[in-house]
């Protein structure tokens, strides 16, 4: 058996083969001067050879630093994102005159706005200059602005900080979806998306009891929801600092990892077939984007699965409210609705880590018991509260089917470029989603917001049907690949930042 045979044998986590007792790659043939990786595994004069428990040793240690740091900011983002909701309770609609028309609804849309502005910006940003100091920067800024939201005295101030906070963090998401596909194996991506975006329901299982204590702070010239936003915002700089010193970017610039856990890094990214980093834009691969279908299936998914984001970040703990429960039980009621939907995210990516080529089928499931809620929110009258409950508490399973969708857009996405772009743009469509989400649901149709429930039932199952065709699309183009007489392979996987359309040896994820 030659050396790249093992190679492949023992990388090759989707095909299920048994590893050998050692593994080896050998220098490329034709190096790209543009593409970094390359460029250090043509140059390592070390042993080429490793075995797999000193991949899975390296595995764990990536996972230990890159897990912890992308859940905690995460988490971190969404307690700030999702921190109107809890503060509209405690004064906030009252003080900035939110209870008229539309106007607390449109103060949750219009941050989404604003990541549909820095979304693609950001991520360019990080492909031509150091991650670690544009994801430093951009989480300063947004610190920075949260504190900003106490000098917010009506609608109009909380519009533009809202507006600017969604433009500075719209960057964070598609950089963290990068940065798992630089260091994992297509196999080992959902997983990992699973962690960090589960930090958003566990997160929130804790801070309504933090706010709460906040809420109660009466001394002082300040309004109890302004204290809420200055602690966010001074743990939100505080944290800044800690991305700047240590967080790794990708296997290249990765201070954690040494001269030969660099090489098996980025060697056994082999089987993944698209390279790991290129600071070169190159253009071509946005018109390949542009004209690939597959692509613009993910960005429909992603608009229609985030329009029940409306109801779930931001009119939750209302409509909980609205039920009959007190300020502080509508804050411990909200709990089990976090936790359920931090146990989703991370349950659904591991199942399909599990199970091969079963991503779509999991995220239609997501779509299906969403759909379920919403007609019960729909149709049961005010007076079932423990129904009703049990309805909020089904209801954020659209959330695990966005987290296989984020990692369906890494994993069958190559070409650094095309797949930075790919990324930036799933998140336009997840913008998109939240800025109309909230905007169905309207003052006047409370508590029950039918009309609100009967949109997201209709986009839920759109979801769920898109979701198959992207199944049926993948299936369709591998069989296609396979009858041209072009079997799966690895050979261009580091050569000239090839995409997964130019590269016929590329097979899809689904």
């Amino acid at each position: 058996m030659s050396a790249d045979t093992k190679t492949l044998e023992s990388t090759q986590d989707v095909e299920k083969k048994a590893k050998p007792e050692h593994c080896e790659i050998s220098p490329a043939s034709h190096p790209d001067q543009d593409n970094d990786a390359l460029n250090i595994i043509s140059a390592y004069t070390g042993d080429r050879e490793w075995t797999p428990d000193e991949e899975r040793r390296l595995v764990r240690k990536i996972d230990l630093k890159m897990m912890s740091l992308l859940a905690l900011s995460y988490g971190l983002q969404y307690y700030d994102k999702a921190l109107l909701g809890q503060a509209a309770i405690f004064g906030l609609r009252d003080d900035l005159h939110l209870n008229i028309g539309n106007r607390y609804s449109f103060s949750a849309a219009i941050f989404y706005l604003g990541f549909v502005v820095g979304g693609t910006p950001a991520v360019i940003l990080a492909q031509r200059y150091p991650v670690e100091r544009v994801l430093f920067s951009i989480v300063c800024l947004w610190g920075v602005c949260l504190l900003c939201t106490i000098a917010c005295h009506n609608y109009q101030g909380l519009y533009a900080q809202r507006f600017v906070l969604g433009m500075l963090e719209a960057g964070v998401s598609p950089m963290f979806m990068l940065s798992v596909g630089a260091f994992y194996k297509r196999g080992e991506q959902d997983f990992r998306m699973g962690i960090w975006y589960s930090a958003t329901g566990f997160v929130a299982v804790f801070s309504p009891l933090i706010n709460y204590a906040l809420g109660h702070i009466t001394s002082g010239p300040l309004s109890p929801w302004q204290y809420m936003y200055i602690v966010a915002g001074a743990i939100t700089i505080l944290w800044s600092f800690v991305l700047l010193f240590y967080f790794p970017p990708d296997p290249v610039n990765a201070r954690i990892l040494t001269e030969r856990e660099r090489y098996i890094a980025i060697a056994r990214l082999q089987t993944n077939n698209y390279g790991v980093r290129n600071t070169h834009f190159k253009p071509e691969h946005v018109w390949e984007l542009v004209l690939d279908p597959k692509f613009w299936l993910l960005f429909s998914i992603a608009f229609l699965g985030m329009i029940p984001n409306g109801p779930g970040s931001t009119f939750i703990p209302i409509i909980i409210n609205g039920f009959g429960f007190s300020t502080l039980n509508s804050l411990l009621l909200n709990m089990p609705y976090s936790f359920i939907a931090g146990m989703s995210n991370l349950c659904f990516p591991y199942l399909a880590y599990k199970t091969k080529n079963t991503r779509t089928i999991i995220m239609a499931g997501g779509y299906a018991m969403t759909i379920i809620s919403s007609l019960l929110f729909w149709l049961l009258p005010r007076s079932q509260k423990g129904a009703l409950l049990f309805a909020c508490y089904i209801f954020p399973f659209w959330g695990a089917s966005f987290a296989l969708t984020m990692s369906l857009s890494t994993t069958n996405t190559a070409g650094y470029t095309k797949r930075s772009l790919a990324s930036s743009g799933l998140f336009l469509g997840y913008c998109l989603g939240n800025f109309v989400g909230p905007l169905l649901f309207k003052s006047q149709d409370a508590p029950s917001y039918d009309s609100g429930f009967i949109s997201v039932i209709a986009c839920s199952a759109a979801a769920c049907l898109l979701s198959l065709a992207y199944r049926y699309v993948c299936v369709w183009e591998n069989r296609r690949r396979d009858k041209s007489g072009v079997i799966e392979a690895f050979d261009h996987a580091f050569d000239d930042d090839s995409t997964d359309g130019k590269n016929k040896q590329f097979r899809y994820a689904y």
